[in-house]
Order: structure tokens, then C-alpha cells, then sequence
């Protein structure tokens, strides 16, 4: 289907290639539309349907959207912002250069002006930012009646219509009703007798990462925005949540790869910027790794005298590291799921303490037997060797489980205390409690 659209395009026949497209999914279509070539996007956009039009267009990339917005007249921009769910026009905006969010406000009423700049106002990731205005509303005096008739007069403009929301005359937030109640209910009831009071709601100024976990926690799929005198102002879909999930699960990931989060694909960030969302920690991470090397030269008489001691080094960190990363990978997820609080620490040491005695326990016993037995290794050695990997993996299971909860607790965000800085760590104490070890069992 996708290479037949895109021949047809490349001979002209761009009215058949937008039958074609029309019978696909919209998401599809925004995603074919990325292959299109760049001559040929405008003309093909132009022959799609109103409707469709703005579907698509909210599905394609930021790149791409520019570029339709760009080579538009104005009038042609606003017609397509205007079909646009308030919250996806927003989005757009914020991503767009100056000179296109001029035009847009240029040509927008002075009432949609002040709504984008109050959405604007709002602090990014907070909840305000994500949240739409394509909401049902309800007065509690209506009947059942009259709200479903409201709710089909209004309803093809809503984003959803399944959760309605009871509203006084100064837009305080009263109750709740859904799609399902008010069809089920007598017409004659009025919509105040059958509401739910006591309506979960969210601030909007809460984080986006907090609205994320109470999506999850309650399995909402829609909630109620209001402000500071909890007047209804907007709402957060599921699908805006899942946003939210991705983009704080991708930056969590960046982080603990020690790389500058950003948001663009991969394959459309330039070269340069790539390498320098990289470069900061990379050298913070080699800078820090002198000290590895200062403890090895503060023992290099030791390594003179037992020269058999520096090929267990690469070993000995290597586990240690891998050791920290498991424990503070399974802890900044638990901290991101709100399973495990920062008043937890007791209870994550003593876990970790127990975990990391038998983990340490079995791997030193297996070093122990593989480098006496099968490497021929001196006993002392092997005992050395073996003690210390012991002492590491207990040390750096229990510093990568409370880093993590450290980080939280002094408001920063745990991924940075993941992988390569807990390796880091562990890695110079390792090496202290190896050379010690040696110092003193053999005598050095």
C-alpha cells in the first residue's frame, strides 16, 4: 500500500493517491507522510478532507509539522490549528520557532490568544501543560434529559464524553457523572441526585510525574484539572498520561547511560548535539576516575611485589559495578512506581545488607574454587581475591539501593545516581579494600 501511494504521487496522480490515503489509518498516514518527499508533501496534504487533515497532522513529528505550517498561507495554518484538540495545538506551539507561533498568534481571536498564552504561562511538566479544554460540563439542575441532549449537541467537539463533569455557576468543580449512568437513569432524575461528590481531582501545578502515578495507581483514564480555588479548567486524558510515561521512562534511561536527556528521535538529532548531551558526564566520569588510578599508584609497591594481583583488578570492578547497577536499577524503578518511599531506607538496607551477604557469599566461594583449583593460583591469593570480591558486591549492592533514595530525598532525580557513577564509587573502594586485603594477608 505504501510503496503503491507513494508511486502514485511521484506520477502526479495526487487525487488517487489521496483516496488511497484516506483508507488508512490516521497515525499510518502522519507516518507516510514522513517518506513523502518534501516537494510533494504540501500538494498531497491539500487534497485530503478538512477533518482528515487535521487528524493527521496532529500525528506527525514536530520536523514535519513545521514544514506543513511553514509552506502554508495564514489563513491556511489557523483552519488547521483550529481542528486541532486544544491541548495538541498547544503542544505544537511550544516546539515551533518564533516566527510560526507570530503568525499563529497574529491571525488568532484576541480570546483564543489569551487561552494559548495562559497555557503557555503554565510550568512545563506540570499538569496544566498537558491538559485540554474539550471537556463535557454539566449543570447539577439539569435532567438526565436535557444533559444527553446537551451531550449530543456538544459532544463531536469534546475529546472525551464518556466522564462528564458537574459544575456550579462559578465553575467550581461539584461532581461527577458518566456516559453509562445517564443513559441507564430515568430521564425525569435530575443529574444533582445521581452525580459522585468527592471528585479526585489535580492541581495544575502538580507534576506530570505525579499525575502519571495516580493514572496508574486508581486505573483512571481521564481526570479532573482544577486551580487553587478548584475551579474546573481542564482535563488529562489516558493518552496524554502515556505521553508523560514514555518521555520520563526515555529521560530515566538517558540518565543512567550518564547522557543529557533530550527529546528528539535518535536518527533526527544531529551529530554534534548527540555528542555533547554526552561529553559533560563522560568527563565527569573520567575526571572522577582518577581517583581509581591515584589508589593503584598509592599501591604500586604492593603490585611490584605481587605482580599477579593487577589481573584481578578488571574483575573485581567489573563485579562490583554490575552488583550497584542491579541494586539501583530495581530501586529507581520502584522509586518511579511510588512502591518504595525515601522513609523506606531501613527496610531497603536491611534487604540489601541480607540480599548482598548471600550474593557476595556464593560469587566469592565460586571466584575461590575457580582461580585455587582451576588457575592454580596460590591459596593467599585466591583467599585475597575472594575476600575482597565478597566485601565489594555486599558494598555495592547496599550503596546502589540507598544512592538512589539519597538522590530523592534531596530532590534530585535518582536515575543520575545510577550505572556509571555508582561503578565509579565502587570501583575506588574496591580497590582500597583489595590492596589493604593484600597488604595484610601477605604481608607486603
Amino acid at each position: 500500500m505504501k510503496e503503491k501511494i507513494l508511486n502514485l504521487i511521484e506520477q502526479g496522480k495526487y487525487f488517487e493517491a489521496r483516496n488511497e490515503i484516506c483508507n488508512l489509518n490516521v497515525v499510518d498516514a502522519a507516518h507516510l507522510f514522513e517518506e513523502i518527499e518534501q516537494k510533494y508533501i504540501l500538494l498531497v496534504f491539500r487534497t485530503l478532507p478538512k477533518d482528515f487533515s487535521s487528524e493527521v497532522f496532529s500525528y506527525m513529528s514536530f520536523e514535519l509539522q513545521k514544514h506543513v505550517i511553514d509552506s502554508m498561507t495564514d489563513e491556511e495554518a489557523i483552519k488547521i490549528l483550529d481542528d486541532l484538540y486544544f491541548d495538541d495545538a498547544v503542544d505544537f506551539i511550544e516546539e515551533m520557532p518564533a516566527n510560526i507561533v507570530k503568525k499563529i498568534l497574529r491571525n488568532s481571536d484576541e480570546d483564543m490568544r489569551a487561552l494559548i498564552n495562559q497555557f503557555l504561562d503554565y510550568p512545563e511538566d506540570s499538569a496544566g501543560s498537558i491538559m485540554t479544554i474539550e471537556y463535557v460540563d454539566l449543570k447539577k439542575e439539569m435532567t438526565v434529559k436535557q444533559a444527553i441532549q446537551y451531550i449530543k449537541e456538544i459532544g463531536i467537539d469534546k475529546r472525551t464524553i464518556n466522564t462528564c463533569y458537574v459544575m456550579d455557576s462559578s465553575r467550581v468543580l461539584e461532581g461527577v457523572i458518566s456516559l453509562r449512568k445517564l443513559i441507564l437513569s430515568d430521564e425525569s432524575t435530575l443529574v444533582k441526585d445521581i452525580m459522585e461528590t468527592g471528585v479526585m481531582s489535580i492541581n495544575t501545578h502538580d507534576d506530570q510525574e505525579d499525575v502519571a502515578a495516580l493514572f496508574r495507581k486508581y486505573n483512571f483514564y481521564v481526570m479532573p484539572v482544577v486551580d487553587m480555588e478548584n475551579r474546573l479548567v481542564g482535563i488529562i486524558t489516558v493518552d496524554d498520561v502515556l505521553d508523560v510515561i514514555d518521555q520520563e521512562a526515555t529521560e530515566d534511561l538517558q540518565k543512567m547511560a550518564a547522557v543529557q536527556p533530550f527529546e528528539t528521535e535518535y536518527l533526527k538529532t544531529s551529530n554534534w548535539r548527540l555528542a555533547f548531551n554526552r561529553i559533560p558526564w563522560l568527563l565527569i566520569l573520567m575526571i572522577s576516575a582518577t581517583l581509581t588510578s591515584g589508589i593503584i599508584q598509592r599501591y604500586e609497591n604492593a603490585l611490584q611485589s605481587v605482580i599477579i594481583l593487577a589481573a584481578f583488578i578488571p574483575m573485581l570492578m567489573d563485579t562490583g559495578g554490575n552488583a550497584g547497577s542491579q541494586s539501583s536499577a530495581l530501586i529507581i524503578r520502584g522509586l518511579a512506581l511510588g512502591e518504595i518511599k525515601t522513609s523506606d531506607v531501613p527496610r531497603v538496607l536491611g534487604k540489601e545488607f541480607c540480599v548482598s551477604n548471600i550474593a557476595g557469599l556464593v560469587l566469592a566461594i565460586v571466584n575461590f574454587l575457580k582461580i585455587y583449583f582451576l588457575e592454580g593460583t596460590g591459596f593467599i591469593i585466591a583467599l585475597t581475591v575472594s575476600f575482597t570480591l565478597y566485601f565489594t558486591v555486599v558494598l555495592a549492592k547496599i550503596v546502589g539501593g540507598i544512592l538512589p533514595m539519597v538522590a530523592k530525598k534531596l530532590k534530585l532525580d535518582p536515575a543520575i545516581m545510577a550505572g556509571p557513577l555508582i561503578t565509579t564509587i565502587v570501583d575506588a573502594v574496591a580497590l582500597v579494600i583489595y590492596f589493604n586485603m593484600a597488604t595484610w594477608l601477605l604481608g607486603i
